[in-house]
C-alpha cells in the first residue's frame, strides 16, 4: 500500500484536471487519502475513504455512502466537451476511410497498434490550442482538410474514448482497467456491482441503461465470439484480455432486462506472500506446498465457487522449480505461470463437431507431451479418469475441483460420472481446502484444511486420510497437526529425497518457512518479485535471497 504525499498529490492533479474538478465538487469531509497502490491492510480500516488510479485517465473514489452506510465506488473519468465530442465523432469517420489501405488486423493487439498509428497520421497536435466554449464561438474549422487540430491533452481524451469504443469494454471500460475487479455485475437500469479484490461487492455510480444494454451486451458478445440474439439468450464466451463473461440477453429469460458478468483476468496474479498477509494461508503452508511442489507431489485444490481457487493456485506455481516444463489446460485463460517452458492449450468448443477439442482432449495429448507437471484449470467429470492415469504414470497433477472436504473429493471421483477405482487414490497426494467464509461483516477466504492421502485400506474398504494442517476459526489461526508426523513430507518426500534420517525434512520445512515470512517482512508482495526470491533460493540457496536469514 502506497500512500501519496502533498507534492505526489498535486503533481498528479495538474496531470488530470479531471479529478481535480472532481474533487472541487466534494465537501471538506469527503476529501480522501491517496493511494498509488493498496493490499489488504485497508480492510482493517474503520472508515474507508480513498482514491486511486488504475490505467490511463481512470482513477476510483472508495468511501462510504451517505444513504446506508455502505462502501459506495465512484468512477472519475474524463468527460469529452461538446466539441472534443464533434472531433472524436470526425475522427472516427476519417479511422473509417482509412483503415482498408492499412494490413489485415489478426488480433486485437495488431488492431491497437492501426489505430495508434491512425490517430498519429490524423491528428494534428497544436501547442496552446484548448477546449473552451470560445473557440465556438469563434467558428474556427475543426476540420484541417483531413487532418484534426487538437491540443496534446484533447489528443489523449480522444484517444481513449476510441480506444474505448472500439477495443474496450465500452460503457464498462473503466472497470476493466481496474486491476483490483475480480467480477463486473450488470443488470440494465440498475448500478453495476464489483467484487473488490479487498472491499468485497461493492455498489458503483456506473448505470447500463435499459436503452444502451442490448446493444451493448451484443457488441460484447460479439468480441467474445458468441454472438448473443433472442434465439441464443444465453451466451457463456472469453473477451481478448482474458475475462470470461455470461450473457443472458432476452427479457423472457431476464425479467428486469439484459443482464451480464464478467471475472475479470488478472494480468499480475496475486503473489503467495499477498496470500500469507492476508491469511488466507500462513508461511508454514506456504512453505508445505514449496516442497510439494519442487518434488513433484500431485494435489487438488478444492472449495466453492468463488473461494479463490485460481488464485492460490497462480499464487504457488512459482514453487514448481524454474527449468520444469510445465502444461496447462483450461477453458478460459486463467492460470498464468513464469516458466520458460510453458505449454498453455485451451478448449475449443466452437465451430463442427470434429473440431472440437474439450478437456479430455487436451489432458489426453497431455500424456505424449513429457511435461514435468500438468494443471488443468478445473476438473468436472470425465476428465478426472485421465488425471489419475497422468498421476499413475509419473506425471504430477495439481488441479482445482469443487468440493468442500477431502470426504468429498473421494466420494466424487470414485462415483459417477469419474469413476476413478479406489485403489488408484493414493496417486494423489493431499488435499488442499478452501473457502470463502463470512466473518465479522466481511468475506475472508482461508484455507481450512490440508488432508494427506496414505492409502486404499482392503480391511474398511476406504481411503485412508491424515489431516496435516487445520484452521482454526475462533482464532483465525492455522495448527500444523502433522509436525514431525507428516506422511508426505517424510514417506514421499524425504525417503525419495535420500535423507538418512526422514526427520531432517523438518529443518528445510522450517527454514522455507522462515524465507517466507522474511519475505513477508521485507514487503515482497510484488508477483514476480516474488519469483525471483524463490527462484534466487533454488539457484544459489540463501545467498541467492534479496535479504540475510540472520
Amino acid at each position: 500500500m502506497t500512500k501519496l504525499n502533498a507534492d505526489e498529490i498535486q503533481k498528479m492533479l495538474g496531470k488530470n484536471p479531471h479529478v481535480r474538478a472532481y474533487l472541487g465538487s466534494l465537501s471538506e469531509s469527503n476529501t480522501p487519502d491517496f493511494y498509488s497502490a493498496l493490499d489488504g491492510s485497508l480492510k482493517q480500516q474503520q472508515e474507508i475513504n480513498i482514491l486511486y488510479p488504475t490505467r490511463g485517465f481512470i482513477f476510483v473514489h472508495i468511501l462510504h455512502s451517505d444513504e446506508n452506510d455502505e462502501l459506495a465506488y465512484h468512477v472519475i473519468e474524463p468527460e469529452l466537451t461538446s466539441e472534443e465530442k464533434e472531433k472524436r465523432s470526425i475522427l472516427l469517420q476519417l479511422i473509417l476511410k482509412k483503415i482498408p489501405e492499412k494490413p489485415y488486423a489478426l488480433s486485437d493487439e495488431d488492431l491497437r497498434k492501426i489505430l495508434g498509428e491512425l490517430i498519429e497520421e490524423l491528428i494534428i497536435v497544436k501547442k496552446g490550442l484548448h477546449s473552451e466554449p470560445k473557440l465556438k464561438k469563434k467558428k474556427k474549422r475543426v476540420v484541417e482538410a483531413t487532418k484534426i487540430r487538437a491540443s496534446e491533452d484533447q489528443k489523449k481524451k480522444i484517444q481513449y474514448f476510441v480506444y474505448k469504443e472500439l477495443l474496450g469494454g465500452s460503457l464498462i471500460e473503466c472497470f476493466m482497467r481496474d486491476p483490483y475487479i475480480e467480477d463486473i455485475h450488470v443488470i440494465a437500469g440498475e448500478n453495476v456491482h464489483l467484487i473488490h479484490k479487498i472491499f468485497g461487492m461493492i455498489k458503483t455510480n456506473v448505470i447500463v441503461s435499459l436503452e444502451e444494454a442490448p446493444e451493448f451486451i451484443k457488441t460484447l458478445s460479439e468480441r467474445m465470439g458468441t454472438p448473443v440474439s433472442e434465439g441464443r439468450p444465453i451466451v457463456d464466451g472469453v473477451l481478448p484480455d482474458g475475462s470470461r463473461g455470461n450473457i443472458i440477453y432476452s427479457q423472457a429469460v431476464s425479467i428486469k432486462g439484459p443482464s451480464m458478468t464478467i471475472r475479470r483476468f488478472t494480468e499480475n496474479p496475486i503473489s503467495v506472500t499477498q496470500l500469507i498477509q492476508w491469511g488466507t494461508l500462513n508461511a508454514g503452508i506456504a512453505a508445505y506446498l514449496w516442497l510439494c511442489l519442487q518434488y513433484g507431489r500431485s494435489f487438488f485444490l478444492c472449495g466453492g465457487t468463488a473461494c479463490g481457487k485460481t488464485t492460490t493456485m497462480n499464487a504457488i506455481v512459482p514453487f514448481i522449480p524454474p527449468e520444469k516444463k510445465i502444461y496447462t489446460a483450461e477453458g478460459t485463460p486463467e492460470l498464468q505461470v513464469p516458466h520458460t517452458v510453458w505449454q498453455r492449450l485451451l478448449t475449443k468448443t466452437s465451430g463442427p463437431a470434429e473440431g472440437q477439442v474439450d478437456l479430455f482432449d487436451l489432458l489426453k495429448a497431455a500424456l505424449r507431451s513429457r511435461p514435468d507437471y500438468i494443471i488443468p484449470g478445473e476438473v468436472r467429470g470425465a476428465e478426472g479418469n485421465i488425471v489419475f492415469q497422468a498421476m499413475q504414470t509419473g506425471h504430477p497433477v495439481m488441479t482445482t475441483f469443487h468440493a468442500g472436504n477431502v470426504t468429498k473429493v473421494i466420494q466424487r471421483f470414485t462415483g459417477d460420472p469419474i469413476n476413478v477405482p479406489k485403489t488408484f487414490m493414493d496417486n494423489l497426494d493431499f488435499v488442499l481446502i478452501q473457502l470463502a467464509i463470512e466473518r465479522d461483516g466481511k468475506l475472508i477466504r482461508r484455507c481450512v484444511s490440508i488432508d494427506e492421502i496414505e492409502g486404499y485400506n482392503r480391511v474398511v474398504d476406504g481411503i485412508m486420510a491424515r489431516r496435516a494442517f487445520d484452521w482454526k476459526p475462533e482464532a483465525d489461526s492455522y495448527v500444523f497437526t502433522a509436525n514431525k508426523n507428516s506422511f508426505i513430507l517424510e514417506e514421499k518426500i524425504a525417503r525419495n529425497a535420500g535423507y538418512a534420517d526422514t526427520g531432517e525434512i523438518y529443518e528445510e520445512y522450517d527454514l522455507r518457512k522462515n524465507i517466507l515470512q522474511r519475505m513477508v517482512e521485507e514487503e515482497i508482495f510484488d508477483y514476480y518479485d516474488v519469483v525471483q526470491c524463490i527462484w534466487g533460493y533454488y539457484r544459489d540457496g540463501a545467498e541467492g535471497l534479496p535479504f540475510s536469514l540472520v
